[in-house]
């Protein structure tokens, strides 16, 4: 494969403006294997072209460090996410395992990034004594905190992390090399464990950075992180802080079904159908070939999941919606977005969620050939008989001699090229692919070009086609569920992962003080702390704390954040506003001052002291832009 990569690479890495671009079609492939096997490679170099220091696309990103997307205006994607690159290291550390050996550099890199990205102080908060920091979504290419306002946390980034190290952690120790996965990949591992288990019953932002609460994606991840977790813990006889929250995690898990198909975020005050590619996108990252359809961690052949699966596709069968999906009938792919309710870049198709419905029938298809067997039930019948209208309620054995398993299986890998069929009609003639494309008629690519996630998923959904399945990670006896969810958490134990080139940090002895100001503001200004420490900024507004506006109404515009602060200090702090359009920042009038409480060592997580600040000086005013 990899002399393909090379024959598609310049075509690839020369792209730089498809978001504007009105693209030439890819030739209309034979069938879905010709244009598979023409994409797939370019969608692997795609993926390569974004990693530090050598891909093509992305220069002065740091080694190991995967870049979403080489787009620095409009969007500016020139970030590395804590998910994203997890899911893209998952797909490559499946790619090697597949055969790909020259990927293992990438591998290496990242786990060497990773180990001193964990240790990096930013908005979310400290690694050190609470692990808090490692919620944090979103860094600057070279390893650096971002300052910037932002959906935090998002607590999905260390459960993916730490599912992609494990996955190449097995295969250490299936080559040999147990010493290094015990002493180099475990210590991060750990901590993102540990993460997991104090904080999974914790809100936070979803994968799309817009909700605060509960998150499918996030739980699913969650449960399989501490599963494979507690496995990789016991082959290598070292202890996993976290892993006994599985049972409670899997347990919240169901309480998303609302009786028609997985809601995608509770908890939450967002109000929305819950429709969502959060719940097809989470059962794809937690697939397992060998797992039963009745498994609670909600595998792709589950019922209630093909039940979630058509409810998703079918809002957006919607021609008023989505023009380019009139009059395309209901046993054929369409192009897919996040939710009906989308609005950003007026909400469009993407790329890798059309790409991930492909890979989801994929997998379902995999695991009923697996059990040679097929169930449909109540709730999964209409989804069946949308593309087999023969379809009853019944169990289909592959050893039926009227052969209805195989019609059965013939109809829904059918409906999954369809969707395949969709990305190919829409990816242009180089096979570069961008976020999003337009719901309207050509369907030229939008938003951020050469997107690595869109990459990455092309390459998985390949896999799962051709017959490549990653390892397993389901108990091999059957999950029971807690006979009552407890809303449980274990407090984590982090430790700088010295051996992968984390740096020694330490933890002094901190207080959490809340800040709170009401500020009232337009859509588009945000309120930052800066203060005389090195925590608040020194008084350098590029590196001030950002405050959430979460709780913010028009009778109280709040403005706020828990800031862990060394104990004892007396401080001296302010509040600044920064303005849309690059228009100058502008400060309070006056400076604050307060004495940081004494530490809790008992329980390093209370606020032990709270503000009620209103803002003192002049209001800022929208440039316009």
């Amino acid at each position: 494969m990899l002399r393909l990569i090379t024959k598609y690479a310049v075509a690839v890495a020369a792209l730089s403006s498809l978001s504007i671009a009105s693209p030439a079609r890819l030739p209309r492939a034979v069938d879905v294997d010709a244009f598979i096997a023409a994409q797939r490679p370019i969608a692997l170099q795609g993926t390569l072209n974004n990693i530090g220091p050598n891909g093509s696309l992305v220069e002065g990103a740091s080694a190991g460090y995967v870049v979403a997307s080489p787009s620095k205006v409009n969007p500016n994607y020139f970030y590395t996410w804590s998910r994203d690159s997890a899911l893209t290291l998952k797909a490559l550390v499946d790619e090697f395992i597949l055969g790909e050996t020259s990927l293992q550099q990438y591998i290496e890199d990242h786990v060497h990034a990773q180990a001193v990205l964990q240790t990096v102080s930013n908005p979310s908060g400290t690694f050190l004594p609470s692990g808090k920091g490692l919620g944090e979504p979103k860094y600057n290419v070279d390893g650096t905190r971002f300052n910037g306002n932002w959906g935090r946390p998002q607590r999905d980034g260390p459960a993916l992390r730490a599912i992609a190290l494990i996955t190449y952690s097995n295969w250490l120790i299936a080559n040999g090399q147990t010493s290094k996965a015990k002493t180099v990949i475990w210590p991060i591992i750990s901590n993102d464990l540990s993460y997991v288990g104090q904080y999974w019953n914790s809100t936070g932002f979803d994968l799309w950075e817009e909700v605060s609460g509960s998150s499918f994606f996030t739980t699913q991840a969650q449960y399989r992180a501490l599963v494979e977790g507690n496995t990789l813990a016991e082959e290598l006889g070292v202890e996993c802080t976290g892993c006994d929250q599985a049972p409670q995690v899997v347990c919240f898990l169901q309480s998303y079904w609302n009786g028609e198909y997985f809601v995608a975020n509770i908890n939450t005050n967002t109000i929305r159908t819950g429709k969502d590619a959060n719940t097809m996108l989470g059962s794809i990252s937690i697939f397992d070939v060998n797992a039963s359809c009745d498994s609670p961690s909600i595998q792709p052949c589950n019922s209630r999941g093909l039940s979630s699966f058509k409810a998703f596709v079918d809002s957006f069968r919607n021609a008023s919606l989505y023009p380019i999906n009139a009059d395309i009938p209901i046993d054929s792919g369409i192009a897919l977005g996040r939710y009906t309710e989308d609005v950003y870049y007026e909400g469009n198709p993407w790329y890798l969620i059309t790409a991930g419905a492909a890979e989801y029938l994929y997998d379902a298809i995999a695991q009923w050939k697996t059990q040679e067997a097929l169930t449909i039930d109540d709730t999964s019948l209409a989804f069946f008989q949308d593309i087999y209208p023969a379809a009853r309620t019944k169990t289909y054995s592959s050893n039926d001699t009227c052969a209805e398993f195989s019609h059965i299986i013939d109809a829904v890998h059918n409906y999954a090229d369809s969707f395949v069929a969709v990305v190919e009609q829409y990816t242009p003639a180089n096979g570069s692919l961008s976020e999003q494309f337009n719901k309207t008629a050509p369907g030229n690519p939008l938003s951020a070009y050469d997107l690595t996630w869109s990459y990455a998923a092309f390459v998985t959904m390949a896999e799962r086609r051709a017959g490549q399945y990653p390892p397993s990670w389901e108990p091999s006896t059957a999950v029971t569920l807690p006979a009552q969810c407890a809303a449980s958490s274990v407090k984590g134990s982090y430790v700088p992962a010295f051996a992968a080139g984390a740096p020694n940090v330490t933890a002094s002895c901190t207080s959490y003080v809340q800040f709170a100001v009401n500020a009232s503001t337009y859509f588009g200004e945000n309120i930052y702390l800066v203060g005389n420490t090195t925590d608040l900024g020194s008084w350098d507004v590029n590196n001030a704390q950002p405050l959430l506006a979460s709780n913010y109404t028009s009778e109280r515009p709040l403005w706020y954040a828990a800031i862990a602060l060394t104990a004892g200090e007396t401080i001296d702090y302010g509040y600044a506003r920064q303005e849309d359009c690059d228009q100058p920042w502008i400060f309070e009038t006056v400076n604050r001052t307060l004495v940081v409480p004494a530490c809790d060592e008992t329980d390093v997580e209370a606020i032990r002291a709270e503000t009620n600040d209103a803002w003192t000086g002049p209001a800022g005013s929208s440039g316009g832009c």
